[in-house]
């Protein structure tokens, strides 16, 4: 997981979505574990 000091810096950077009553598509993924995904993928090098 990302620490929380970590994410208390990115958080706010991230914008705001409100999730839409009419067509909502695709449900939202928690920013925090798409974040974690990601620089998973950098640390590793493993391809996205």
């Amino acid at each position: 997981m990302v620490r929380d000091s970590l994410w208390e810096r990115v958080e706010p950077l991230l914008p705001k979505v409100e999730r839409r009553a009419r067509h909502p598509g695709r449900k939202r993924l928690d920013d925090r574990k798409v974040l974690c995904g990601i620089l998973f993928v950098l640390y590793t090098g493993i391809p996205w």
